[in-house]
């Protein structure tokens, strides 16, 4: 009902319960979904056939030739290219990289699709 555009005390009053149950009720939702994307990520990067460590200050346009090396080395040809490697990266992990270099040390996992999933290897 909330995405449909209504008001929390529009959706109250047509369940019959309070605007702060309502509200409860949405903030656990939104965790709950987030806690679910958390969870898909990681069985993602546990089955993903392709592991690097990247280490920080390292260009982001050295990043592909390290993905592919990698494949290379398990036998995997990735049906992706350069530049979407570089643009996955940075949007999954936009914070990550400042220009052109990574900030931090990061372990980037690829999928047999070419999906990319960048874990921040903060301390």
């Amino acid at each position: 009902m909330r995405l449909c555009g209504l008001s929390q005390q529009e959706v109250a009053d047509r369940l019959g319960t309070t605007r702060s149950n309502v509200s409860i009720l949405e903030k656990r939702a939104h965790q709950n979904i987030a806690r679910a994307e958390r969870t898909l990520q990681k069985w993602m990067m546990l089955r993903a056939p392709i592991s690097l460590q990247a280490k920080a200050g390292t260009d982001v346009f050295d990043l592909p030739k390290m993905i592919f090396a990698a494949a290379d080395e398990k036998g995997i040809r990735l049906p992706v290219t350069s530049l979407d490697i570089v643009v996955q990266l940075q949007r999954s992990a936009p914070r990550l990289f400042k220009k052109r270099a990574l900030e931090r040390d990061a372990q980037i996992y690829v999928t047999l699709e070419g999906e990319m999933l960048v874990e921040d290897r903060r301390e």
